[in-house]
């Protein structure tokens, strides 16, 4: 059953209980208090394929900040053979039951409804990981990212995974669940939906009929084990968009058997393939230097076509997209996962006409990152059972804290203390706070990452903190405040020390600044992996410049997201630049009026003399330890951060002597990336 909504729920001035996000959802029988999810992904908190304490924190902080429906378990395994290889739940064994027992209480008790994604990986598995069984598949063709050669399944095959969903929709439903979805996209349903991974001759290949009776057999197991309260759904391809695959008539016509047969109550649509890095990067999971919510009008025409309520997670990294989506009828229910990594409250401030305070998602896909699900800008996601996304006033007496710096970690350790009800002051050298952010959003894909920036200094503003700019500040300046807490978020300088010819070079940052300009053949050195070094070959290369390109790694960015690669890479083709890999800057000298650069290849160990105009580095960078060291000896801790206390987010130890706390934090400790700066600020300021 699908709700209505006013023609005019999008205007302006609309108060929150209007709001077409803040509308119940019933769906057979039952009814999601909003509009609002968070879409099945691995979260990288699993404890042996268990939905254990910190994975339930996670989720629970979700259903406390108001959502309706958390969706959890991306690609959790129903068997054996579909091995957990990216940290998915293990829905194959009974032992998980009682987890989700306890999972389902607490985020009922919250008010929130909770299902759980199951699947089997089909070719997309790793016939090396776990059990080292073969994959499987429809036809032994492999799969381009995760490069196994399945075997091809005969009907004894699709006889035990068919029962094996069955039993894991039954565990699910023991559980205290809602319901469940599968999935096909890429994994095995969709692999015998797809006439690109299907090649069958016999009753499940051929026509479309044929190639979803799969999914039909499938689904009529979890229908039997489940019996008619139990919500079933399918994550489903609205288009495959790739030659020979599923067009948009044809995946209609598939959800139309679908329905037609009652397999289904529900479609949670995404767009495209997710069997290569630019499918994932671009289709299914788009980011940064994606347009906001892409795939909104493709799914709005499928759920005109198939009569059953539809979800949608692309890039709904706003309210605003989202409110769209809903009240025009493209979607019923938006999917807002990485929206609500950054903000778990987002659906509370948005009932409560704080909309204007939600912390905005930028797309940056630090949640997609080995260290999963953290956020670029908030810390505290994923560490639910150590930090709270709830700053809690000081029981203790108000200090004065001074923090020197504007960065990233500068301002969220002002925003902290402020929350905490402190007397802060922030001081910045520059014209502007936002530090290293400044220069990372200039470049051509990376504008979004301002928004780190605009809404601390929109939080700070809401709370009357004073930020002072263009000011230098000396050790007397700071003392002279008689600040009870001194907080040094100074970053640092760019690191150029060569062994030789560090004083002809110059930084990355002098390039994207537009401090220097850009020489005609340039040498651009990346020695970190990380944003600056392709942003400067960026600028100088629509500066008109000859560049070349070497990288101390084997691969073009190589500590960045997969999905950063990607976006470097294909901005790489479209300016000419092939990055040079394995190379190490040894040298750089004057020879004839120009500079002459000295590589050296990692694996051949040959050495190379490449003629230039100008040499940038890219290195990192050294903290700033003037200021801090002037400090020390005149603070009572003598600017010693207790690791032990700082990890847990504890008060520091008291200190025996007079005078002022202080610390370092962010890049004024050593460089590191925008999360860990951040983090050092809550770690500090939040039990201050």
């Amino acid at each position: 059953m699908l709700d209505s909504l006013e023609p005019n729920a999008t205007s302006p001035g609309i108060s929150p209980p209007k709001d077409p996000l803040l509308q119940p959802l019933t769906i057979r029988h039952l009814t999601l208090r909003n509009r609002i999810m968070s879409t099945s992904h691995a979260c990288g908190l699993e404890v042996g394929g268990m939905p254990q304490e910190a994975y339930q924190r996670y989720h629970l902080e979700k259903a406390k900040g108001g959502l309706a429906l958390s969706m959890f378990g991306g690609s959790s395994n129903v068997d054996r053979d579909s091995p957990n290889i990216f940290r998915q739940l293990n829905v194959g064994s009974d032992a998980i039951i009682p987890h989700l027992q306890q999972f389902s209480e607490r985020m009922h008790g919250e008010g929130a409804a909770l299902m759980c994604q199951i699947s089997h990986l089909g070719r997309r598995g790793d016939p090396y990981a776990g059990d080292w069984l073969t994959t499987i598949a429809p036809s032994p063709l492999r799969e381009t990212l995760h490069r196994s050669i399945p075997k091809e399944m005969d009907e004894h095959d699709i006889d035990r995974v068919v029962k094996a969903y069955g039993a894991a929709a039954r565990r699910c439903k023991e559980g205290g669940l809602d319901g469940i979805e599968t999935l096909s996209a890429g994994h095995l349903i969709g692999q015998f939906l797809s006439p690109v991974t299907n090649r069958r001759t016999d009753r499940f290949g051929g026509s479309l009929e044929n190639r979803c009776r799969f999914a039909l057999m499938v689904h009529e197991a979890i229908r039997q084990a489940t019996g008619g309260d139990f919500l079933v759904g399918i994550r489903f391809v609205v288009d495959e968009a790739t030659p020979g695959g599923m067009d948009f008539d044809e995946c209609v016509r598939a959800a139309q058997i679908l329905t037609q047969n009652g397999a289904v109550d529900f479609f949670n649509a995404i767009y495209g393939t997710m069997d290569t890095t630019r499918a994932l990067a671009e289709e299914n999971m788009p980011g940064m230097g994606s347009p906001l919510a892409p795939w909104v009008e493709p799914v709005g025409a499928f759920r005109r076509e198939v009569g059953l309520p539809v979800f949608h997670a692309a890039r709904i990294s706003d309210l605003a997209s989202a409110r769209f989506a809903v009240a025009e009828g493209k979607v019923d229910m938006a999917g807002m996962t990485r929206a609500q990594i950054a903000d778990p409250h987002m659906v509370e401030k948005l009932a409560a006409g704080r909309e204007d305070q939600v912390r905005p998602c930028i797309g940056a896909t630090h949640c997609q990152s080995p260290y999963r699900p953290s956020c670029l800008h908030n810390p505290v996601t994923g560490r639910e059972t150590t930090l709270s996304h709830v700053t809690a006033p000081t029981k203790g007496r108000k200090r004065k804290v001074v923090i020197v710096g504007g960065g990233p970690a500068g301002l969220e350790a002002a925003r902290i203390s402020a929350e905490r009800g402190h007397d802060v002051t922030l001081y910045e050298a520059a014209a502007d706070v936002g530090g290293q952010i400044l220069l990372g959003a200039t470049g051509s894909w990376r504008r979004d990452l301002i928004g780190i920036v605009e809404w601390r200094v929109a939080e700070l503003e809401r709370r009357g903190v004073p930020i002072h700019t263009n000011s230098y500040m000396e050790a007397g300046d700071i003392t002279a405040l008689g600040p009870d807490v001194v907080i040094l978020a100074t970053g640092g300088l760019p690191q150029v020390d060569l062994s030789e010819g560090s004083e002809l070079c110059v930084s990355t940052w002098d390039i994207v600044s537009g401090q220097t300009p850009v020489g005609r053949d340039v040498l651009v050195y990346d020695g970190t992996g990380r944003h600056p070094a392709p942003l400067a070959a960026e600028r100088a290369k629509e500066a008109g410049a000859n560049v070349t390109y070497a990288t101390i790694d084997a691969n073009l960015a190589e500590e960045l997201t997969y999905a950063e690669r990607l976006r470097w890479k294909k901005r790489f083709l479209s300016l000419g630049l092939q990055p040079i890999s394995d190379t190490r800057l040894l040298a750089v000298r004057r020879r004839d009026n120009r500079l002459e650069a000295v590589l050296l290849n990692e694996i051949s160990r040959q050495e190379t003399a490449v003629p230039v105009d100008q040499v940038i580095v890219e290195q990192g960078s050294i903290p700033m330890n003037e200021l801090f060291e002037a400090l020390r000896t005149a603070s009572s801790n003598e600017g010693v951060t207790d690791i032990e206390t700082f990890v847990r987010a504890a008060p520091q130890p008291m200190a025996a002597r007079d005078g002022f706390e202080l610390h370092r934090i962010g890049d004024a400790l050593s460089s590191r990336n925008i999360h860990a700066a951040m983090l050092d600020a809550v770690r500090i300021c939040s039990p201050l």
